[in-house]
């Protein structure tokens, strides 16, 4: 979804908003929550709730009292209070909805310590918050050779100005504890600002920079993913994945995260599904499991002394032959009485009927024209000869 600004010039070219998700509408921010109760009106004896929250660079949002009571909108660039100095941001929730996700996340609403918003932002508040972010990426990459020079093993992944450009502060990834005190002593001489180092873990490091995932999508956790569950291999083996690490990893390095999405319904489905380890024993002899196909319910069967030739059973079926394992039966006489009734003529889906040229028509080898040529030109000379 975009912003009004993100149409296109005469030419046909893209014309885009070019703020790289901090556009006036709200419409290209990330983590957006749709507000459901925009089109409601307040009761008369009720008062609306007089914390708003505020969007600030990437997926950062926190929560502001609107003491002064000022008519403020999604989309409104506010001056919102800081430890030191003040931030500019955008608001992205108002009303009744900033309350509930402030219970979500666990923040007190009643807290008198919660930080104010000073005024709506000026032009002169805006002029000076966008110089800062320009200056953004320059910062970044002489960071990076900073320490690259002191040789310290960690990456600056983002760099994120306050809004009176008196502070700095940069998000790092790492997987050891780094002193970075001589980094911020040169940092500090080198920018003039304040400097706060923030460690992020990977997962966290992805969420801020957004990218687009192997689905073709945006990656969940940059647009509405926002608590970070752990992803371990189990769920591939439940879901019957490959172990393959370049396909299970996301960007940011680790399992991705959509591996939970269905991994519930897979568990349901195990419930009544007999386990991958299963052995059949019939006169025949013994029968291990080679594949099973949770949705379609079925399981391939192959004896000891023959494992090449499978043979297709339902999950029913093969709960029937358990009980007759496990309840000292005679044993049945072989898989193939079970496996007749699976057997299912395949209906032809489609025909040729238009006459479309062969998928294997390339890998033919082309004659080469100047061979036949010279052939016909041979033909051409016997015949003279014999004339």
């Amino acid at each position: 979804m975009g912003c009004n600004n993100c149409s296109t010039v005469k030419d046909g070219q893209p014309r885009g908003c070019r703020n790289n998700g901090t556009c006036g509408s709200d419409g290209c921010n990330k983590l957006t929550v749709f507000d459901w109760l925009s089109n409601m009106s307040m009761p008369d004896d009720k008062m609306a709730f007089d914390c708003v929250e505020v969007r600030f660079k990437n997926s950062r949002k926190e929560f502001f009292r609107n003491s002064e009571n000022l008519p403020l909108s999604i989309g409104s660039v506010v001056a919102t209070q800081a430890k030191t100095g003040l931030d500019v941001g955008i608001v992205t929730l108002t009303g009744e909805l900033v309350r509930i996700q402030m219970k979500r996340k666990k923040e007190d609403a009643s807290d008198t310590d919660l930080p104010k918003v000073y005024r709506i932002a000026t032009q002169r508040d805006i002029d000076k918050w966008q110089k800062c972010r320009s200056k953004e990426d320059e910062i970044k990459k002489r960071s990076r050779e900073m320490a690259i020079i002191i040789g310290l093993e960690m990456k600056i992944s983002d760099v994120e100005f306050q809004g009176d450009g008196s502070k700095a502060t940069f998000y790092y990834t790492a997987e050891d504890r780094v002193d970075f005190r001589q980094l911020i002593k040169d940092m500090a001489k080198a920018f003039g600002i304040r400097i706060e180092m923030r460690q992020i873990g990977y997962r966290q490091e992805a969420q801020r920079l957004g990218g687009i995932g192997s689905c073709g999508r945006e990656l969940c956790c940059s647009t509405w993913l926002t608590d970070f569950r752990s992803v371990s291999t189990a769920s591939a083996r439940y879901q019957q994945l490959s172990l393959n690490p370049q396909k299970l990893a996301g960007q940011c390095g680790k399992l991705k995260c959509c591996l939970n999405y269905e991994l519930d319904l897979y568990l349901e489905a195990l419930k009544s599904f007999p386990a991958t380890d299963t052995k059949l024993k019939t006169e025949k002899g013994l029968a291990f499991c080679q594949k099973a196909d949770i949705f379609k319910g079925m399981m391939w069967f192959s004896y000891k002394d023959d494992p090449s030739n499978w043979h297709r059973l339902s999950a029913e079926q093969v709960n029937e032959i358990l009980d007759h394992n496990n309840n000292g039966d005679k044993k049945i006489a072989s898989l193939e009485e079970y496996a007749v009734e699976n057997v299912s003529s395949e209906n032809l889906l489609f025909e040729n009927a238009v006459g479309q040229d062969s998928l294997t028509r390339f890998d033919k080898p082309k004659r080469s024209r100047n061979r036949r040529k010279k052939r016909s030109r041979k033909n051409r000379n016997k015949q003279r000869r014999n004339a």
